[in-house]
């Protein structure tokens, strides 16, 4: 299996049918496999702070939900996450594309990209980051159960040494 493979597969282990997200090439490959399974429920939205919403809406209705979003879109989506995810306890697994790393082309990601990690740190969320497929379907696995035990969002980086980046 591939990176894409393995995050699909993890969704299905954890019964997480919802996927909201804001449409990215970078994550292509994991929203074209979602789209085409009748398991998922894909969800475009317009921002990723609109995604969250989806989620919380999501699980709050008794179906579990991640979150598909760039680095850039995090920030967009900080307030809702310290303002309704981590007050309600609703645990929504984001899928973050961490910009601004080996690869890069777009100066203007490279500051967000290097601040996702310690945003969520100082609120407070366990973050994991992938840069190849080794391990994942581990990783992925104690990730899920770790978002859902603590009931808290949980951030998995996506790197551009996993997916390939985006071109020029």
């Amino acid at each position: 299996m591939n990176w894409a493979e393995i995050i699909v597969k993890a969704l299905k282990d954890w019964d997480i049918s919802l996927i909201a997200y804001v449409p990215d090439i970078s994550i292509d490959q994991v929203t074209s496999l979602i789209e085409k399974d009748p398991f998922f429920r894909l969800v475009p939205a317009t921002r990723e702070e609109e995604s969250i919403g989806i989620a919380v809406g999501s699980y709050a209705a008794g179906r579990n939900a991640a979150v598909f979003m760039q680095s850039s879109g995090f920030g967009n989506s900080v307030n809702a996450i310290a303002t309704l995810c981590i007050p309600a306890r609703t645990p929504i697994p984001m899928f973050i594309n961490l910009r601004g790393g080996p690869g890069e082309f777009n100066i203007s990601q490279v500051a967000m990209g290097q601040a996702v990690k310690p945003i969520m740190d100082q609120l407070g969320l366990v973050h994991f980051t992938l840069d190849d497929d080794r391990n994942m379907e581990k990783i992925l696995d104690g990730a899920m159960k770790l978002c859902y035990a603590n009931r808290q969002p949980l951030g998995v980086c996506l790197t551009q040494l996993l997916h390939g980046g985006k071109l020029a």
